[in-house]
């Protein structure tokens, strides 16, 4: 998620604040800001397992959020990328972190 979609947008954030959709109406720099959030911190976060569950969260909102409301008319060849992305995350929601994680050592 971070080198595929994220580091792209962190990027450009300057030429795709203005273009970027908004999906949700907070207008398109917001939204842009927090797929960026999303994807390139919540995936670093999980890339560490730190604060696993929480940061699964955001990028599980936005992987539905491109699934159904961006490509919610389009067929589902175009929404599957988002849903194979989300299925992973909720899994992380529901498990957490593995043994070899900053969370597991946190734990102990």
């Amino acid at each position: 998620m971070l080198f595929a979609h994220g580091w792209g947008k962190l990027t450009s954030f300057g030429d795709l604040s203005s273009k970027f959709p908004d999906p949700i109406g907070f207008g398109s720099a917001p939204s842009l800001a927090l797929a960026v959030f999303a994807e390139v911190f919540c995936a670093i976060a999980i890339m560490l397992g730190l604060f696993t569950r929480a940061a699964a969260i955001p990028l599980l909102i936005t992987m539905l959020v491109a699934a159904f409301v961006i490509h919610g008319a389009d067929p589902f060849q175009k929404k599957e990328f988002a849903l194979l992305y989300a299925v992973p995350c909720l899994m992380l929601i529901f498990t957490g972190a593995g043994s070899f994680s900053v969370d597991a050592k946190l734990k102990r």
